[in-house]
Parts: C-alpha cells; structure tokens; sequence
C-alpha cells in the first residue's frame, strides 16, 4: 500500500517507485479466503459505514530506514471519498535528499462498487525530475484524461478499471467480502494494466498493534524477477500491515507503526 524511495546502499544514486500494494506499488490477488473475522463488507449497506482510518509506516531498504509513509481514508465535505499517501524521506537519506511523495485518490462508493473520480500523483524535492501525474475519469463520456507535468492524453474507461491508488483499497473492500478473485483493471502510464495476486495462507505477526492474524499475499510480475508480498490483517479491515518488496535483489520492507481507527486510538510503537 506505499510508495517506498528506492536509493544504492551507499546514497550514491536515488530513484522513486511504487512498492505497489499497501504502496505505496503494491496488490493485487487471486485468493480463495475462508475467513469470516473483521468486518465484512457484506454487511455493509453504504459508504457510510466505511470505517475511516490513519496509519503510519516505516520504510526500510536493505536495512536502513529511508521513509515514512501515511496512509488514510476518510470522508469530504462534496460528499466524495478520499483515499490518501504521503511519503518523506527519513534519518541518513534526509541529509542528502527532500524528497517528497503525495498520491490522493477521490471516489465514490455505490452498490458495492468503486467509482475513481481522480487521481493525483505529486513528487517533489528533486528539482529536475518534479513530477504532477493527474487522471480524471469521465463516466458520461467513458474517458479518461492522462496529464503528466501539463501533457494530456485520453484513453476509454472499462467496467471496474481504477487508479493506482485506489486498488489497494479495493483490494481491502473484496477480502471483507470473501471475494476469492482479486485481479484489477488498472489506469497506469496512459494503459489499461492488470494487476494479480495470490494468497499464500494465514500467519500470525508480531506489530506496535499486538500479534495479528494476516493473510500473507503476493503479486507477480511477469516477466521479472521482482515480487511484492503484503500481510494483511483482518482485524483492521484487511487493512496491510506489513509489506516486503523484492527488486533486482534489494528488499524494502514496510511496516506499520501506528493506527488510528478500527477500535485502535493512535497506537504507536515504543
């Protein structure tokens, strides 16, 4: 579910990218689930009884913490639903980079679906690669409208395509709801991309929230030697809660430090 900083052992060199899942790149799923904890979607009649939430993660690559990432849901004034990351860097990286990553998905939730409505992707603190990515999507017109730094291009909407952000949600909404098939049609670089995942079983993890029960979740990528895994908990709404990506031999790991929402007040790690 976040979007870790991706830098050479040595701070010598420094890139952005998505884990994608709870990252920031981070899920996506074929899963059979038989599990009947946290609250199930199948009982909820609307948006409004979507619970909302914040959360905080450390980000660490091959050993050394780099970032911190937000992540929250919550209710606007229009009415609309606003899915939201937001990623600094941290300890040493801190003294060389500023680097600065703010991603924010707008939506609806209606008969069960998820409805994009916009999506905006904000990097900044390097000066020569700044990067503003926003994606509206037009269901009267069945488009969608790509800008990246001011340049736009269109391509059609599809049945249950969404923004890279917000399918990490939805990804929480379908396990509430014991879906066994978690495949995503995906607005990503101007193409209409699918994201799969897979369960590979329950596992019990030590978090700042106690030991939870999670589902332990994978995403392949063809073609690549990379692989994401996610635990995710039940508890908290299948909420990630721990995240481990695999690139070219690097790890980032992402782990939850605090929470508040799902009947937990700001549970923060000693």
């Amino acid at each position: 579910m976040l979007v870790p900083i991706q830098f050479t052992h040595h701070c010598e060199s420094y890139h952005t990218a998505g884990v994608q899942a709870f990252t920031m790149k981070l899920i996506s799923a074929a899963m059979t689930l038989v599990l009947c904890a946290g609250t199930s979607i199948t009982t909820l009649a609307g948006e409004q009884n979507l619970p909302e939430f914040y959360a905080q993660y450390d980000v660490y690559r091959s050993g050394v913490k780099i970032a911190k990432t937000d992540r929250s849901f919550s209710r606007m004034q229009d009415g609309n639903l606003l899915y939201r990351s937001e990623t600094n860097v941290t300890g040493l990286v801190s003294m060389f980079r500023q680097d600065h990553i703010i991603e924010e998905s707008i939506w609806q939730f209606a008969d069960g679906k998820v409805i994009p409505h916009s999506y905006e992707y904000i990097y900044s603190g390097n000066k020569d690669k700044d990067k503003n990515i926003k994606i509206a999507f037009d269901w009267k017109k069945n488009q969608i409208t790509n800008s990246i730094n001011g340049s736009s291009w269109y391509m059609p909407t599809t049945e249950g395509i969404v923004d890279k952000l917000l399918y990490q949600y939805s990804i929480m909404l379908d396990m509430q709801a014991g879906k066994s098939k978690l495949t995503y049609k995906v607005a990503d670089g101007g193409k209409e991309k699918l994201y799969e995942f897979e369960a590979l079983g329950e596992e019990t993890i030590d978090t700042p929230l106690g030991k939870l029960k999670t589902i332990k979740i994978v995403r392949h990528f063809p073609n690549s030697t990379r692989q994401s895994i996610f635990w995710s908990a039940p508890e908290v709404g299948y909420l990630p809660v721990k995240l481990e990506n695999v690139d070219d031999g690097v790890k980032t790991i992402v782990t939850i430090t605090s929470l508040t929402g799902y009947g937990y007040e700001k549970v923060t790690q000693k």
